[in-house]
């Protein structure tokens, strides 16, 4: 490949991966084209994006990015996914994908990039453990409302206690 395509192909990948920061490479080595088309339209489902790239583009093209640490040590050819509702979610649907060797015996979660930071395969199965972002909103909401209904309870009940007494006493005089 000549320097000039090189660059080209450099700058294509620079355009994609702008304002990706976390990211996870996987390996499809050894998968049909019938099979690598149902995996990318279970990907297209999450919003997930899946970018096949040769390694050395791809360093070059992430230098100096936070998704560079990604690229270290890493041979071949490399799927490159991001996208999803949240980065939980990105790892969380990939190993899924990874665990079902039925449909995709070839597909590897390899490592990936989080806030900069390399993580290798047992890091990505280590991270689709956490919550997500949106069991930490319900999480988060569940410990807000908590208190806030046992707060209400305790504010309203004297007072429907002391309307129902009134409404009684009231009854009885008439």
């Amino acid at each position: 490949m000549s320097k000039y395509v090189k660059d080209l192909v450099t700058r294509d990948i620079q355009r994609r991966l702008d304002g990706v920061d976390d990211a996870v490479l996987v390996s499809y080595v050894g998968m049909d084209a019938n099979t690598t088309n149902e995996l990318r339209g279970e990907l297209e489902k999450k919003d997930i994006q899946m970018m096949i790239v040769k390694n050395s583009l791809a360093k070059r093209a992430t230098e100096g990015t936070q998704l560079a640490a990604a690229f270290e040590g890493a041979t071949g050819q490399i799927g490159v996914c991001w996208g999803s509702t949240d980065f939980v979610s990105l790892v969380k649907e990939l190993v899924r994908l990874d665990k079902d060797k039925d449909k995709f015996a070839k597909f590897v979660a390899d490592g990936g990039v989080m806030d900069g930071e390399k993580l290798d395969a047992d890091g990505v199965k280590a991270v689709s453990k956490w919550p997500s972002r949106e069991e930490q909103i319900s999480l988060l909401v569940g410990q807000i409302l908590g208190p806030g209904s046992q707060l209400s309870g305790a504010l309203l009940g004297p007072g429907k206690m002391l309307n129902s007494q009134i409404k009684q006493k009231g009854e009885a005089d008439e």
